[in-house]
């Protein structure tokens, strides 16, 4: 892991497709930021209630307590002054504002942990993430594993016939898929393999 600042607040991004285990990675660093007994606040956009409502969760049902908000603002007004540490998930459906959040809050000492997709279905960056990208101090690009080919993955194939930009899913509207095994409109699911290993 990265030699952290002391005495100022930064912006930590998590970043990558579906699948490639960014709300894992968020949630671990969160665990490790209560370890060491730091007080913590967890943020999710109200849209995200796929596996819980007052959750942030991961594909592999690990989870953390969060705060649902439908605006980035409301991160400000939750905020409490004692608050060393933000975890934010699914950041890029939080809008343009989320950007100037996580500056104030880094302004006023806190560490912010971002995780959401940097791409969209059709492969196009995924706003605010370019913008959070830009400002923060670390960036953690996770992949996946192409579910076609087996390569490293790290666009989101869109199983679900829906052209809407922001479309919450998991497993049975997406899966992950490499640059040459994506493409831009809604696919079948690719057929699953090796199911006798968890019999």
């Amino acid at each position: 892991m990265h030699q952290f600042p002391k005495d100022i607040g930064w912006i930590e991004v998590i970043c990558g497709s579906m699948f490639s285990g960014k709300t894992e990675e968020l949630i671990r660093r969160i665990k490790r930021a209560l370890y060491g007994k730091q007080r913590v606040q967890v943020f999710k956009p109200l849209i995200d209630n796929r596996y819980d409502e007052l959750a942030v969760v991961s594909h592999s049902q690990l989870k953390v307590i969060a705060t649902p908000v439908q605006r980035a603002e409301e991160i400000l007004q939750l905020l409490r002054p004692d608050t060393e540490v933000v975890g934010i998930d699914e950041v890029q459906f939080l809008g343009p504002d989320v950007v100037q959040v996580c500056e104030t809050i880094a302004a006023r000492g806190v560490r912010v942990i971002c995780a959401g997709l940097d791409q969209d279905y059709q492969g196009k960056p995924f706003e605010p993430m370019p913008q959070l990208l830009a400002i923060s101090e670390y960036i953690t690009k996770e992949l996946a594993i192409c579910v076609v080919c087996g390569n490293p993955a790290n666009r989101s194939q869109r199983l679900a016939d829906s052209q809407e930009r922001v479309l919450v899913g998991a497993a049975s509207s997406y899966e992950a898929r490499c640059r040459k095994c994506h493409v831009t409109t809604p696919v079948e699911a690719t057929p699953p393999q090796n199911l006798d290993l968890f019999k």
